[in-house]
């Protein structure tokens, strides 16, 4: 660990526990993970980090998603599942309740780890959806969507109605990418729309990056015949399997009822929610 780590560290670390605060929802748990954080920064080489605070905050924002999920999993073993935050002490509460705000913080409660990472690192942080998206390991035109669908929970909108119509649109691109239906497609993409893909993806021979509406429709033309519907957390998407193994998730964007972004993730399919048994293949 260089010099300018320890001392960005040691200058943000009220701006380090607020975030991990926020996201947790306790602070024993925040000051545990910059316990832990200041460990893997100790461990790690720094030698080329250019923005020390930015990094900071990218590390400590991982490892609350590997938190968040962590008990999302342990929740499915309880018959009713304890609320996601865990705070037992009523001073430590109120403590957090003051600074996030009472009926903000039951309602936080209620998002994804994703979700939650996303409305809490943009819309309390300012954090900008690009450094989002890296933490995520998702594209920018899906970490804004996460945040968009957390922001719209909280305020009490109707996302089954949002999550419909974006399933909807997801499911006519499919259709018309397995039958070649060029016009369709390019009437459901956006004019900025892009694909980008993992680096697992990559090493499928997936395309690294496609970006404009005419060539992200050449590219799915009559080419999505083994692709199933999917939800994937909680988002309307593509499946690809063989043999009964999943391989490629095709994660969807949709903005304004318009395909933004599709991204293509394979590899590692830990921390990510998927179903697609319960869909059938239209090809």
């Amino acid at each position: 660990m260089t010099d300018d780590i320890a001392e960005a560290f040691e200058a943000n670390r009220a701006h380090l526990t607020a975030v991990a605060q926020r996201i947790l929802g306790s602070r024993q748990e925040a000051e545990d993970v910059l316990q832990e954080a200041w460990l893997r920064a100790q461990r790690s080489d720094t030698a080329g980090v250019t923005n020390p605070a930015g990094w900071l905050t990218t590390v400590v924002s991982r490892m609350c998603l590997d938190q968040l999920r962590s008990r999302a999993a342990r929740r499915e073993d309880f018959t009713e599942p304890p609320p996601l935050r865990a705070v037992a002490d009523p001073a430590e509460q109120a403590e957090l309740a003051d600074a996030v705000g009472g009926a903000l913080l039951v309602v936080l409660d209620t998002l994804s780890a994703a979700e939650r990472l996303a409305f809490v690192l943009h819309d309390l942080f300012a954090v900008e959806f690009i450094e989002i998206a890296g933490i995520l390991d998702r594209g920018e035109a899906a970490a804004r969507q996460l945040a968009s669908r957390a922001r719209r929970k909280i305020q009490g909108q109707d996302v089954a109605s949002d999550r419909a119509r974006q399933r909807q649109v997801v499911d006519a691109f499919l259709d018309a990418s397995r039958n070649g239906n060029f016009e369709t497609l390019m009437e459901l993409l956006h004019p900025d729309a892009n694909v980008s893909a993992n680096a697992a993806a990559i090493a499928m021979g997936t395309p690294s990056r496609i970006d404009g509406r005419d060539a992200v429709a050449e590219f799915f033309n009559g080419r999505a015949k083994g692709v199933r519907f999917a939800d994937i957390d909680g988002y309307a998407g593509g499946a690809w399997t063989l043999k009964g193994e999943l391989k490629v998730l095709f994660a969807f964007a949709v903005e304004d009822g318009l395909v933004r972004e599709i991204e293509f993730l394979a590899g590692d399919f830990e921390g990510i929610s998927v179903d697609y048994r319960s869909t059938k293949s239209r090809s």
